[in-house]
């Protein structure tokens, strides 16, 4: 299975990419979000991949962090929702109103991805709620995991949650983005 993919990006499209990868060019199916956070064609690309086997083909999904690969690969465990249904969830919602619908029970916001309907919303909310971290949860193990690295990088704890605030105000939301931030602010300082 094919975990991650970096290499040059070759071609955007709407809602795929085209990587080249030790002279291999790989069909990536992406959501329509990640297009604006690419980097020009002919740059340096680094995607999460879910590797989708089926008899007739193999499909290769990209993500730019971990935690929107990890919701596409628990959609994919529900019935009815197949990568396709999946991959438009993520291209309408992002992961943080995601687990926001599925934790208050917001079937309108779900029903905003094209193919989700009613019926398939609530059995959605159902089979996930409690299952995913709340926000809260998620920003609480995101914090302490970079808040830990930056003390075991030899950083004061009080300066240290300091910089992660601000990082995280920022609109970095996976560890190494938040890492990547942190350590600007701190080598400003």
């Amino acid at each position: 299975m094919i975990a991650s993919l970096r290499g040059r990006l070759i071609s955007k499209k709407p809602d795929y990419l085209i990587v080249e990868v030790g002279g291999v060019g790989y069909h990536v199916n992406v959501p329509v979000t990640l297009l604006s956070d690419l980097p020009d064609e002919h740059k340096d690309v680094f995607l999460f991949v879910y590797t989708h086997v089926r008899e007739d083909a193999i499909q290769l999904y990209g993500f730019q962090t971990d935690d929107d690969k990890r919701i596409f690969t628990t959609l994919l465990g529900i019935s009815g929702i197949g990568p396709k249904v999946a991959l438009n969830i993520l291209s309408t919602i992002s992961p943080d109103n995601f687990y926001n619908a599925i934790n208050s029970e917001d079937v309108d916001m779900l029903c905003k991805a094209p193919g989700l309907g009613k019926k398939t919303a609530h059995r959605l909310i159902l089979e996930l709620r409690g299952k995913l971290p709340s926000l809260k949860e998620k920003k609480n193990m995101l914090y302490d995991d970079t808040l830990s690295a930056l003390v075991n990088l030899g950083y004061k704890k009080n300066i240290a949650q300091e910089v992660l605030e601000k990082a995280y105000d920022s609109g970095h939301r996976d560890i190494e983005s938040l890492l990547k931030e942190a350590l600007k602010y701190l080598t400003k300082e």
